[in-house]
């Protein structure tokens, strides 16, 4: 077989030391979105630990129902698993089980599809105990869709009146094993969403503006939520480096507080698992006061990131809310002449580089300037024994006067809307 890029067979370079894979997947009109999403799995499975040495795009009308890419071209990627002595092969969608199976049965080698590479991306990723729950939930939701049976071996016989029969099979065994499990998680995870929504409730009653930081995965949140608060948190270049919310107060130039909570990255076809499982952790974003939303700026999908991040802030319900735009990275750009970018989704966008600090100062002015539109006036005259409120007004609000009378102190301010009794 001649493996040359009019077949789109290409081949890659690898490291001997990793398992190696080939990638495939279906262009249905748009081989240039395809080649795009060949080049992110790419990437998820070097996040995985794996190495890619070829990819395969098949050009027809719609994945084929048995076998994704058509008996032919599988016939064809099992000739590529032979020459190139791969280990497996990675799927660019979710398969269905059956074009699992089919594939399996005709490769006769590891068949991984996008959403095991993610859902294993995560497993590795996830630190704390919720976190690491929301996976194995995902996990197994994923392993019951694919449970088949292998003949009808029994695993135990009845006993009993009304028990004589046939008896379990394995497979019924496996699926109320996994079905229990399932149980234990869900009501475990639903203890840790009542911990985690009483945290919340704290974070929302104090006066202290929340921002959600958001974005595509690798934009470069965790790094810029460490320039902003001086916190310690994993910042790689790789996909899903940080998967946990992690919230830290930030002071304003102007000395005003602000919390900033990052959020695990989107991705394009993001497990519909993974959403459900991750839900309570991606719905910081829904209970937050305004949404920065970073997107890496050398991308060359720029476009594609933004309509996955704001499609997937609307699954969430995440609506009506100010969102500012960081186009992080500016700082590896070749060209400043494509400066400044846009964002016609967004109330303010600015150009910043997390790693170098570029930009970070007007940053924090427009974040101000965008919870000062939504401040309310105050104008109050409070008691000299009620320090508690004048300091909460001048920590959360923005004093415009301050005189000293024989009453009280006479305020003029703009303070946060849940401030106003």
């Amino acid at each position: 077989m001649n493996y040359d890029e009019k077949e789109k067979l290409h081949r890659t370079s690898f490291d001997d030391g990793k398992e190696k894979y080939i990638l495939f997947a279906v262009s249905c009109g748009n081989e240039e979105k395809a080649e795009a999403s060949i080049k992110e799995l790419e990437e998820l499975l070097k996040t995985a630990g794996g190495e890619s040495c070829a990819y395969m795009i098949q050009n027809i009308e719609k994945p084929d129902r048995t076998t994704y890419i058509g008996k032919g071209k599988a016939l064809e990627l099992k000739e590529m698993v032979e020459f190139l002595e791969a280990d497996g092969v990675v799927c660019d969608d979710e398969l269905t089980p059956s074009q699992h199976r089919n594939l399996a049965d005709i490769l006769e080698t590891k068949v991984v599809d996008r959403t095991m590479l993610i859902l294993d991306i995560f497993a590795k990723r996830a630190t704390t105990g919720e976190g690491k729950l929301q996976v194995e939930m995902a996990q197994l939701k994923y392993r019951a869709s694919r449970l088949t049976g292998k003949g009808t071996a029994l695993s135990r016989l009845g006993g009993g009146i009304g028990t004589r029969g046939p008896g379990e099979t394995k497979l019924e065994t496996d699926r109320r094993a996994i079905q229990r499990r399932l149980d234990k998680l869900t009501a475990d995870v639903k203890a840790l969403k009542h911990v985690r929504e009483t945290t919340r409730k704290k974070r929302l009653e104090s006066a202290a503006p929340i921002v959600a930081i958001v974005g595509y995965t690798n934009a470069g949140k965790s790094t810029l939520l460490n320039r902003l608060t001086s916190a310690d948190i994993l910042a790689e270049d790789k996909l899903f480096a940080t998967l946990d919310p992690t919230t830290r107060v930030c002071r304003l130039p102007n000395g005003r507080e602000i919390m900033f909570t990052d959020t695990v990255g989107f991705i394009n076809k993001l497990p519909h698992q993974l959403i459900d499982a991750f839900r309570s952790t991606l719905e910081e974003a829904k209970f937050a006061d305004m949404i920065l939303h970073v997107i890496d700026a050398t991308s060359e999908d720029v476009e594609l990131h933004k309509e996955v991040v704001y499609d997937t802030l609307k699954n969430l319900g995440v609506e009506d809310k100010p969102v500012v735009t960081a186009f992080n990275k500016i700082d590896l750009l070749a060209d400043s002449r494509d400066l400044p970018l846009t964002d016609e989704n967004a109330d303010a966008a600015i150009d910043i580089s997390a790693a170098t600090g570029k930009g970070i100062n007007e940053l924090f002015a427009v974040i101000e300037n965008e919870f000062r539109e939504k401040k309310v006036y105050l104008e109050q005259v409070i008691m000299y024994n009620d320090q508690d409120t004048l300091k909460r007004i001048k920590k959360y609000g923005q004093i415009i006067e301050e005189e000293y009378t024989e009453e009280g102190v006479a305020i003029k301010a703009y303070v946060p809307p849940n401030m106003i009794k």
